[in-house]
């Protein structure tokens, strides 16, 4: 096989054992290496409710925090149009007819090798890229796999997704092989089937497309890297992270990502508990969700009444953003009676922040919270370890961290398509379980987070690359250097992801599984998140 076929190989059968197994490959960053290794233990055991740890013998005494705002964390702008259904079948017709000799009899799946079934289930997106993954293994080798060719009990629909997946992991390979002109007619073909408007696959798919699209195009020198389309794909990530209260509407039916507000808040709380004075310093304050979920939390507490809470906004950008929550967030002290402080700092480089700017006092109990913001600084490690160290310095007693359960930092294309091509069909899947094809604001959200990611991790490189994510394997290397002890998250904090979770209709197709002694909340099984709390030593 070739290089790419194997890499397909170890990422399908991995993701096939529920689980990814990953590659032993160090990424060009100094001192944050992208090392894809397993912790070692390979113990999980799955109890009820999706939760790989026992709860036996264990008394959970929280009650769910009440009267939640959704979160917010998406740059939403509009969606692009698209063609009719009777339009795309004559494209299909027409570039199977021209470019036949590339859709080759092993990229298609026959109707008379496959048992039709009208009902049933639904298969998932990844499960739907998993087999598009192994029939592409199978075309691309004459050798034996452990993979069979029966397809039975998938629907007409299912196959052409297969389909089209195969033939998608055919043109990302024709990339890397530089057969270029190959590639951009596999798309053409890919293009016509899929949608941004569609299924999960479909919508999947899309986006892949124009990446990959676009890919070729700087390969081959259509597209010139000016130093304007530089400093264009710098702003994506700030783009990205921008509050925008639109994107409330989203997270009001999109569990994931509340589950982990309302777990990281409580590992928060577990930090600072039995504190009358509490002091917060909030690394991505976006419209300060978490925020309001904390304040409601620690008004509830019977035993330990908090006098006053002081939250510390840290950012380099968006001024006015970060002073119109602050604004917000004193309204919503008042309206609950809850002594209240508010400190935005903002600096022009992140080199600039130090202790002096966050205004501490000995008589608070301090805590650290990012959701989301680290991964902004992984391209600028010198500006990430000059924050980490300021952190440290201003001793807290806990720092939680969430971020994105995925390597998408590889310097290599082919692990960077498949770790991306897994992640996002579980957030494409995720999105077809909690909304509506036609819902506005997930074509939007598809369009300028989803789209935008996918474009950056597959058709950038080196620097150009702005969006950068790594696991919490890779994350728990690197706080070790500053000397950080991995906090194990309690039952409540467990509690609180379960419980949320459970509020909407799609949340038992939310999982959640221990990594040491951190959560990591997935999609049916692909993990999407992580949250784990820390302490300085």
């Amino acid at each position: 096989m070739t290089s790419f076929d194997t890499r397909i190989f170890r990422r399908i059968h991995s993701y096939s054992k529920g689980g990814v197994q990953n590659d032993q490959e160090t990424d060009s960053l100094g001192k944050l290496p992208l090392l894809y290794e397993e912790d070692g233990s390979g113990n999980k055991s799955k109890a009820p409710g999706g939760f790989s740890f026992s709860i036996e013998n264990h008394q959970v005494e929280n009650e769910p925090l009440k009267n939640f705002h959704s979160l917010d964390a998406l740059f939403l702008d509009t969606a692009p149009p698209f063609r009719s259904y009777e339009h795309k079948m004559q494209e299909l017709a027409d570039i199977e007819s021209q470019y036949s000799e590339l859709i080759t009899p092993h990229a298609q799946i026959h109707e008379e090798s496959v048992r039709y079934e009208a009902s049933g289930p639904k298969i998932s997106a990844n499960a739907v890229i998993r087999l598009g993954g192994e029939r592409f293994i199978q075309s691309c080798s004459s050798s034996s796999h452990p993979y069979g060719s029966s397809f039975s009990g998938l629907s007409d629909q299912e196959v052409k997704d297969v389909q089209l997946i195969e033939n998608l992991l055919l043109s990302a390979e024709k990339v890397t092989q530089q057969q270029f002109e190959r590639s951009v007619k596999l798309l053409d073909w890919c293009d016509v089937l899929c949608s941004s408007t569609g299924n999960p696959v479909q919508r999947l798919v899309y986006y892949f497309s124009k990446a990959l699209r676009e890919k070729v195009d700087k390969e081959t020198g259509r597209v010139s890297l000016s130093g304007l389309e530089t400093k264009h794909t710098g702003v994506i990530a700030e783009r990205l992270i921008r509050p925008n209260p639109t994107a409330v509407l989203i997270y009001e039916k999109w569990p994931l990502y509340q589950a982990g507000h309302f777990s990281g808040v409580q590992a928060l709380m577990d930090g600072v508990s039995g504190s009358k004075r509490v002091h917060v310093i909030d690394l991505s304050i976006k419209q300060g969700v978490q925020c309001t979920i904390l304040m409601q939390a620690l008004v509830s507490q019977p035993n330990f009444p908090i006098e006053h809470l002081k939250i510390t906004a840290v950012g380099t950008n968006s001024k006015q953003n970060i002073e119109r929550t602050g604004d917000w967030l004193k309204s919503f002290a008042e309206s609950i009676n809850l002594s209240f402080s508010f400190n935005a700092v903002i600096v022009e480089d992140m080199l600039d922040l130090n202790t002096d700017l966050l205004e501490l006092d000995p008589d608070e109990a301090l805590g650290v919270y990012v959701s989301f913001g680290l991964w902004t600084m992984i391209g600028q490690q010198d500006r990430l370890e000059s924050l980490i160290n300021v952190m440290k310095s201003s001793n807290p007693r806990v720092m939680v961290v969430g971020e994105v359960e995925a390597n998408l930092n590889s310097p290599n294309f082919v692990t960077r398509f498949i770790e991306a091509l897994f992640y996002y069909g579980a957030l494409f899947d995720s999105l077809e379980e909690c909304m509506g094809r036609e819902d506005e604001n997930r074509g939007i959200t598809e369009l300028m987070y989803l789209g935008n990611g996918i474009k950056s991790i597959l058709a950038s490189e080196g620097a150009e690359r702005a969006i950068r994510h790594v696991n919490i394997d890779v994350w728990r290397k690197f706080f070790v250097r500053f000397g950080m002890k991995e906090i194990e998250l309690s039952m409540s904090s467990l509690y609180q992801a379960n419980l949320v979770a459970e509020k909407f209709s799609s949340g038992s197709c939310c999982t959640f599984d221990r990594n040491g002694n951190s959560l990591v909340i997935g999609w049916k099984g692909t993990p999407v998140m992580s949250i784990s709390a820390w302490r300085f030593s």
